[in-house]
């Protein structure tokens, strides 16, 4: 046995699964290590030796050995009556995590409960870790099955966490945003999400605009500093895409998404404000499409009876149609960031291209700031127009279980920039042939049609509402346009689309988008660079 100190390692000969290990927990590197050692002494630890970061420890329970366990003809033989259950994260397949019990057997009380005592200790050390959380749940999005997957996947884990919950079931669309503003947020250490991307979407602008009324700033004012949450918002899929989930834990499985409220994790993400005449629409993290995805949620929305089945009804519908749209996008391009949208760099945990962009964005304002560079006024703002199929703006990959790497693979979720997709006008075929690369690896801009930018700001206004503010009346290109729009085989130019923001309908088409760095944070810490699953238990 070691040395009794909390802050001082811990070794002792201990029994696991019926084996003789040798255990160490070094709170220098807190980590918790077992190997076997069949013979006397500790030995050194093997390939198949087996460890958990003590950030990744739910809980340290002690073992009642008079439960089954120790019952059991073969503990009775062993004659080791105390234990402790470490409660830990399991790193599964395809980014899942999964909770693991592993048992210690020890062959004396004393020894026993100083690991339970020295793991508590470090534990409680643990301050990123939520202690009280405020949960709404969506019982009717994706499937309805927000209330069961909380208290079945996501109720146990907290508990066994201590972690105290109040619990909202909204009744109504917008309720917990609205609950957002009326009560006091200042106990709970974060807010869980339980429902699909627009459930999230509903606690994220509550939480934003809530912080910015208590900071007294004007969210409709375009170029607003915005003020950050100090609460953590946690999502627990329960939607028919989740993209949001999809793209900063790298799965939509409620189980994982808990796990990672639990030991506390934290990722800070980049947010869209979208305004149209000094008046705020809408905050986006994910998508902002107008064209093709514009176009489909708003026809999807026609058709709630179908269910899930719309999306699919009004894709193929939106795609058949093949309309293009003309208009101008300005935008300002990003010098700050350090990398661009194809570099084939994803973002990934620990995201040196995040770290590095916000670094390099706050030494630019504060150079705008003394004067020592141009300001946003004279900034090099660059112009294009024409026609055009979709026009995206990607805050993230925007990956989910179709399109796995998503529409803009290596998009960053904190780096201060969006991805804009330009997609002009081109065949059908050709159209299909850019669709089909988000499901497979290959480069889905490398076409002539294609353009991307990485943006920290954007503005559109459609050639239709051009001429209206102009009072240009052309006669001939109205009627032109009347009569080809009711030809949907032809790739014909139509008026005006409306904006996806985030799987809500924009009907404005002439929008000011502008990204806020890492405005807000997640109980994730992005997707892991090539997990191994774990062997531990």
């Amino acid at each position: 046995m070691g040395a009794t100190g909390a802050a001082e390692p811990l070794h002792s000969v201990l029994w696991v699964k019926q084996q003789r290990c040798a255990v160490s927990l070094e709170p220098a590197r807190a980590l918790l290590r077992w190997w076997r050692s069949p013979g006397p002494g500790a030995g050194a630890p093997g390939a198949d030796a087996c460890s958990v970061p003590v950030s990744e420890i739910i809980a340290v329970e002690e073992t009642d050995v008079h439960g089954k366990h120790h019952s059991s003809g073969k503990w009775q033989k062993m004659e080791k009556p105390y234990a402790f259950t470490v409660h830990c994260v399991k790193r599964a397949r395809r980014h899942r995590w999964k909770w693991a019990q592993v048992t210690f057997w020890c062959p004396e009380e004393q020894l026993c409960h100083l690991w339970l005592q020295t793991l508590r200790e470090m534990l409680e050390k643990l301050t990123s870790r939520p202690k009280h959380l405020l949960v709404f749940i969506n019982p009717f999005g994706g499937k309805g099955q927000g209330k069961r997957i909380y208290e079945r996947k996501v109720a146990p884990l907290f508990t066994l966490a201590s972690i105290t919950t109040d619990i909202i079931v909204t009744e109504h669309a917008n309720q917990a945003k609205e609950t957002l503003y009326e009560i006091n947020i200042d106990k709970y250490d974060g807010i869980v999400s339980v429902g699909g991307d627009g459930m999230f979407s509903e606690v994220l602008h509550g939480l934003i605009g809530r912080t910015q009324r208590s900071a007294g700033v004007d969210q409709n004012h375009p170029r607003a500093v915005l003020v950050p949450s100090s609460l953590r918002i946690g999502i627990i899929p329960a939607g028919s895409t989740d993209c949001v989930c999809y793209s900063t834990v790298g799965t939509s499985d409620a189980e994982t998404s808990a796990l990672h409220i639990v030991v506390g994790d934290s990722l800070a993400m980049d947010v869209s404000s979208v305004h149209h005449n000094s008046t705020l629409l809408r905050y986006s993290v994910s998508l902002l499409g107008y064209g093709f995805y514009g176009d489909i949620i708003k026809d999807s929305e026609k058709k709630r009876w179908l269910g899930l089945a719309r999306y699919d009804f009004s894709g193929l519908k939106t795609f058949l149609s093949h309309h293009c749209y003309e208009g101008t996008v300005s935008f300002l391009p990003a010098q700050h960031t350090v990398g661009s949208p194809r570099d084939r760099k994803p973002c990934r945990a620990g995201c040196f291209v995040c770290r590095q962009s916000r670094q390099q964005l706050e030494e630019e304002q504060k150079k705008a700031l003394y004067g020592l560079e141009a300001a946003e006024d004279v900034e090099e703002w660059q112009v294009v127009c024409g026609k055009f199929l979709a026009i995206n703006a990607t805050n993230m990959s925007c990956a989910c279980r179709r399109s796995p790497r998503g529409l803009s693979p290596a998009a960053h979720l904190g780096d201060g920039s969006s991805d804009l997709i330009l997609i002009r006008k081109c065949s059908r075929f050709n159209f299909l042939r850019f669709l089909i690369r988000h499901t497979n690896q290959q480069d889905q801009f490398d076409f002539t049609f294609v353009e991307v930018y990485r943006v920290k700001k954007f503005q559109f206004t459609s050639k239709h509402m051009e001429e209206e503010d102009s009072d240009l009346k052309e006669g001939g290109k109205k009627r032109f346009g009347h009569i080809c729009s009711s030809h949907p085989s032809c790739c014909c130019t139509v008026s005006n689309s409306s904006w996806n923001c985030d799987g809500e309908v924009l009907h404005s088409p002439a929008i000011e988008v502008r990204v806020h760095c890492q405005l807000v944070r997640l109980f994730a810490r992005g997707i892991e660079e090539n997990p191994k699953p774990d062997s531990h238990s």
